[in-house]
């Protein structure tokens, strides 16, 4: 912040003229000012306190050290009470320094009336005193700051009050309470901040309590709606696993039933080849036997044959030798005959052997053939039997299967397990158990949630904006704390020499010092004064005499005079408790100082005698004549 821009008001005034109509001890009195120093002087009881009250009354002040009450400051038998000031309001450069009166002077008054209503009047119009402050407040003249106007018995006020208090009536004095205001503006915003975020963050842990409870909400309704999904499909698998068990029963079946059509189909053509070997075995054997029996006929002609040839023999043999002789021929053609027809037997006995084998294995192969037939018979009625139970099986399966079709509608696209019915079941089970753990869960669950999400999410933004907020609001306090220190310390720089050169020419030592810069609360203004060669201590109202406490502090007071923003300044009794070697110090002094200041209106009080040299010194004189205060001008500033 520029400091210039802040202790320097852009355009100053000064009171030209004050009337005073029934105002305490005045039934009525025009009293001029002038810029440069302006002394009032006179008896005590006079009225010339009664001046400096009336023109802090006029600038806002709403009461005195003389009287809480305005209505008391009414002179005595009248019920109202006016206190005017007028003040230059001349252009400079082209701008004047009341903007909404458009006269070279400006007429401010202030009316108190005995039923306790005061108001203002600004050129005969009244005004709002909010305004007439702030007006005032804009030249730095504020009427309650005792380093701007020093009513009676503030010298020694001023002594007392604390170091802290000391330094805001400085601050204020020489345009540095906007320092102040801006660390308490800053501090007030870190307060706010700080309360904010501690509101926020109390909101946001309500707000993360309340959403970790629908956030477990949440999550078990997505974990039952997971659960509810899975049951579904589970139903859906345990669909599907019946429709697969029952084609693969199907299935199964059919290929039981190709197996067992394939083995009928060998066995009846087993049959079919079985029922050829008989055949042929038959006829085989048939014509076998019809050869045998031919052998065995033949065989027995031949037997019988040879019978007859061996009876003829015989019988032959009976007779002599004649006739055996006769028959000599014969018989050795029977003979021959014999040998043949033996021959013949035994090469059909041979022959019936060996058909007699053969048909004895046709037979056997004949037996088998037909045992064989049998048993493929009765394979194939079997095979027939099983084959039209299969189809009734597959039948009844497939039936089966048709009345799935509509479980088989709902269950969506086809699922393929190979898991049994009763596993999937329980499955089913223990997810519908699952399920039924997790409670009534509201549907609204999802929702809720989401909006407590947004809420959380929301107040975490504004925890970190805030958060944030306060970390630069407290860099940037410091900031200002560093600037408020630093402009402090240079006016203390500047103000300090000053003041020990005052406190020099009447032989005394002593510092302006600031005291717990740390902390603005804790800050404030020290002054320590030492006389007659003694250390110096404290300024306070036990360490020093009432002349050096007064000393001191009209030394500070100069010393502050050119750092000071209000165009006009004041101070009764500046001279109280002085001996006259320290007045006169002081008073030439204040000339020295205000001859610095030509532009400022400085008002002096004193009931002592002072013996003016200088030209430009303002004497008004006060005077009570008959219970009424009278002013008069003794001497004026030279014309310029």
């Amino acid at each position: 912040m520029n400091v210039q821009s802040i202790t320097e008001p852009k355009i100053s005034t000064k009171i030209e003229e004050m009337i005073l109509e029934n105002f305490m001890s005045y039934e009525y009195a025009r009293i001029p000012l002038k810029s440069g120093l302006n002394i009032i002087c006179g008896p005590n009881g006079a009225g010339k306190s009664t001046i400096l009250i009336a023109i802090s009354i006029v600038l806002g002040q709403a009461y005195t050290e003389r009287s809480r009450k305005l209505s008391d400051l009414i002179r005595h038998g009248k019920d109202v009470a006016r206190a005017t000031l007028i003040f230059d309001n001349r252009p400079r450069n082209g701008r004047r320094p009341i903007p909404f009166c458009k006269s070279d002077t400006f007429m401010l008054s202030r009316y108190l009336r005995k039923d306790g209503s005061y108001w203002y009047e600004a050129d005969y119009r009244e005004i709002d005193k909010s305004r007439v402050i702030r007006l005032f407040r804009d030249f730095g003249m504020n009427p309650d700051n005792m380093l701007i106007i020093m009513h009676q018995n503030m010298v020694e006020e001023f002594s007392v009050i604390s170091p802290q208090e000391k330094l805001k009536m400085i601050e204020e004095a020489v345009g540095f309470q906007e320092y102040r205001m801006r660390i308490l503006e800053a501090e007030s915003k870190l307060v706010g901040l700080i309360s904010e975020e501690e509101s926020v963050l109390r909101a946001l842990e309500s707000a993360e309590q309340t959403l970790s409870y629908w956030k477990e909400i949440y999550e078990k309704s997505l974990l039952k709606a997971e659960l509810i999904a899975k049951k579904n499909l589970l139903k859906r698998e345990a669909i599907w696993a019946q429709v697969i068990r029952q084609e693969k029963i199907i299935d199964s079946l059919k290929e039981k039933l190709k197996k067992k059509e394939d083995t009928l189909e060998n066995i009846i053509s087993r049959i079919e080849q079985t029922k050829d070997s008989v055949k042929k075995s038959y006829e085989k054997l048939t014509l076998q036997q019809l050869e045998q029996r031919r052998l065995y006929y033949s065989l027995l002609d031949l037997e019988k044959a040879i019978t007859e040839i061996q009876v003829t023999e015989k019988v032959l043999s009976q007779f002599g030798i004649n006739p055996i002789e006769r028959l000599a021929e014969r018989i050795k053609g029977f003979e021959e005959d014999k040998q043949k027809i033996e021959d013949r037997i035994s090469k059909t006995q041979i022959e019936l052997g060996k058909l007699e084998k053969e048909s004895s294995s046709n037979l056997e192969k004949y037996v088998n053939n037909r045992v064989d037939e049998a048993i493929l018979s009765f394979r194939k009625k079997n095979i027939e039997d099983g084959i039209n139970h299969i189809k009734g099986e597959i039948r009844e399966g497939e039936k089966k299967l048709h009345e799935l079709s509509p479980l088989i509608e709902r269950a969506g696209a086809r699922i393929e397990t190979d898991r049994y019915l009763s596993d999937i079941d329980a499955e089913i089970k223990i997810t519908d158990a699952h399920i039924q753990s997790l409670g009534n869960i509201p549907e609204e669950a999802e929702d809720v949630y989401n909006t407590y999400l947004k809420t959380y999410n929301e107040l975490k933004e504004r925890a970190e904006i805030v958060s944030e907020n306060r970390k630069r609001t407290l860099v940037e306090l410091e900031e200002r704390k560093e600037v408020w220190r630093d402009v402090l310390q240079k006016l203390i720089d500047e103000v300090n020499p000053s003041y020990q050169s005052i406190l020099s020419k009447i032989g005394a030592i002593g510092n302006v010092r600031l005291k717990g810069l740390e902390d603005m609360e804790t800050a404030g203004l020290e002054l320590t004064v030492g006389f007659r060669g003694a250390n110096p201590s404290i300024l306070n109202a036990y360490t020093q005499s009432g002349g050096e406490r007064t000393i001191s502090i009209m030394a500070f007071l100069l010393s502050l005079q050119q750092h000071i923003m209000s165009p006009f300044r004041a101070v009764d009794e500046f001279d109280v408790h002085m001996d006259p070697r320290n007045r006169e110090a002081i008073f030439k002094a204040i000339v020295s100082t205000i001859k610095e200041k030509k532009d400022i209106q400085y008002l002096m009080i004193t009931p002592s005698q002072i013996t003016v040299t200088e030209k430009d010194v303002h004497i008004i004189v006060v005077q009570s004549v008959q219970g009424e205060s009278e002013a008069k001008v003794v001497n004026e500033f030279a014309k310029k």
